[in-house]
């Protein structure tokens, strides 16, 4: 498939990037610094604005799909304006461009722990990572109200970090996963592999998913 991807040298972009290069498909990396993109005869690097809708429009057309891991938090924690800015234009230059498929590296924090309880507004969640988790609950939000684009939105588990990629992992819905040790986890290799699995198989479309172990 030929695939836009934004954020493509980010922590999970970069995941992202690699699982689908290496399943052969061809990829157009929307980034700010094309120079820290690996070589591949199946990558080509663009600059776009995100927050430009006519910009999205003429850099993501003509392609099958586009996976957005734009995530302007991990550079302004206390401005996640930008976040919310980027989904709706992005939405919006793909429709321009008449591309339907719209998969969305979402978070954690929006996951349920309880009924009602979502893991972002428990007491003992992190200070640190709030503003950008209720940021990404917003973007979830606007997602559910679109109903012309074929959305998803791939939360991972509470621990997202880099390891090993099994290729054996279990998928949720809306509730946080935890595995028999009670450890809510999920490697970054493993949360690109259900990605690219969701890209070339649709299984959630128009809804949030989640991965663990």
């Amino acid at each position: 498939m030929k695939v836009a991807l934004v954020g493509a040298t980010g922590f999970v972009g970069s995941r992202v990037l690699s699982e689908a290069l290496n399943r052969g498909h061809e990829v157009t990396a929307i980034v700010r610094n094309p120079e820290k993109l690996p070589q591949h005869p199946q990558l080509k690097a663009a600059k776009c604005d995100v927050s430009n809708e006519e910009a999205v429009a003429a850099t993501v057309a003509g392609h099958d799909a586009v996976i957005s891991a734009f995530n302007p938090s991990r550079v302004s924690r206390d401005n996640n304006t930008p976040q919310i800015g980027g989904i709706r234009s992005l939405i919006a230059g793909m429709k321009k461009a008449g591309v339907k498929r719209l998969l969305v590296v979402g978070g954690a924090g929006s996951l349920e722990v309880a009924p009602g309880l979502q893991l972002v507004d428990t007491p003992d969640f992190p200070s640190l990572w709030k503003a950008g988790s209720l940021a990404t609950r917003e973007v979830l939000n606007i997602l559910r109200s679109e109903q012309e684009l074929e959305w998803c939105f791939l939360s991972p588990s509470a621990v997202l970090e880099p390891g090993q990629r099994t290729g054996h992992f279990r998928l949720g819905t809306d509730q946080l996963l935890k595995d028999s040790a009670g450890q809510s986890r999920i490697s970054l290799e493993d949360y690109a592999a259900a990605m690219i699995d969701e890209l070339e198989n649709p299984r959630h479309i128009r809804r949030r998913f989640t991965v663990g172990y």
